[in-house]
């Protein structure tokens, strides 16, 4: 039997293919390469290119393939283009899992993690932020995420579908051995940008807004490792299959760091000064947004090993170090 995970070329889903195999899972992945790498795929993993839209195609899977369950990353992800394209967002992150749920319900599989995200929360006043705050979204990517969980809680009553629910605050750094890592076309997650402008890949790091209302007028945000949040996430597969119920958990450091912040941790992990400029606000932006995960731990058992953000910088710079053009131009077998 296999776990079935959907993005499984995407930065973070690569991430968890990885440790599904380190731990002895069988793994099929489905990503339609859009934002996807060939090469970030692990070399066991059984690889089907296509999209979760198509009926027919994953038809083909499930045929193929024995699921024991699914891990879901596949999803549209840019909270400013989801702001201009709304309609590109509802149809690839809500119908695209639709069709997957549809899946699941006609193969008889009954156990989902899905990635979702703090852009649920929207803005919020109670710092760190619980599962039981309100979810007032202001992008259409948080939205998205929002009405996913809502499909599944529906699914659930319908025809006893379970899933964990995860809402990631801010994902870095990359596998400590540099085999994969962050490799996105636009770039618009902090640590990567600010670490590409240390690579003199852009001339300089553009920080959007500094007159927010906090200690330095930038952004805070909570930022989680990647290998770290992908441990979350085989808890959560373990807890399902050890008939655990559906629920859903944050999942961040519970620190916050602005983004002037950041940015000299990254001057200091690269010994690089890194050039600076200053920009409007974007569109959606929460000023502050930080992670209660003590229902992970308590529930999951989750343990963050990596919580220093030194550490995720200083993990995304060896990635980005020895793959500078991320994954275009390698070669994979």
């Amino acid at each position: 039997m296999s776990i079935l995970v959907l993005g499984g070329a995407g930065y973070i889903g690569s991430h968890a293919v990885y440790q599904l195999i380190d731990q002895g899972y069988e793994v099929a992945v489905i990503d339609n390469l859009q934002t996807g790498h060939q090469g970030a795929i692990h070399p066991k993993a059984h690889f089907y290119k296509g999209d979760i839209r198509s009926r027919e195609f994953m038809k083909t899977v499930f045929e193929k393939e024995n699921v024991e369950a699914i891990m879901h990353f596949a999803a549209n992800s840019l909270v400013g283009e989801s702001m201009l394209e709304p309609l590109k967002y509802f149809d690839n992150n809500v119908h695209g899992t639709q069709i997957v749920l549809e899946m699941m319900k006609e193969y008889g599989v009954k156990h989902i993690v899905f990635s979702s995200t703090a852009a649920v929360y929207g803005e919020q006043e109670i710092m760190p932020i619980a599962e039981e705050a309100a979810e007032l979204p202001t992008n259409t990517y948080g939205e998205t995420k929002l009405v996913v969980e809502k499909m599944m809680a529906w699914c659930e009553k319908a025809f006893d579908l379970k899933y964990v629910s995860l809402r990631y605050f801010n994902v870095a750094g990359a596998r400590s051995d540099g085999q994969i890592g962050e490799d996105h076309n636009p770039e618009t997650h902090l640590i990567p940008v600010v670490l590409e402008a240390a690579l003199g890949k852009r001339p300089a790091i553009t920080v959007f807004g500094d007159d927010y209302d906090t200690s330095d007028g930038t952004c805070i945000r909570d930022y989680i490792h990647v290998e770290d949040l992908i441990a979350a996430h085989i808890l959560a597969l373990k807890y399902l299959q050890n008939y655990g119920q559906s629920n859903i958990f944050n999942l961040g450091s519970s620190q916050g760091f602005s983004v002037n912040e950041i940015i000299e941790t990254a001057k200091e992990a690269t010994g690089i000064d890194i050039p600076v400029q200053f920009g409007a606000r974007r569109s959606g932006d929460p000023s502050t947004l930080i992670a209660s995960s003590e229902k992970a731990r308590q529930v999951l058992g989750w343990n963050p090993a990596r919580t220093s953000i030194k550490q995720i910088i200083s993990d995304a710079w060896n990635w980005h170090q020895h793959h500078p053009n991320g994954y275009e131009g390698e070669q994979y077998d």
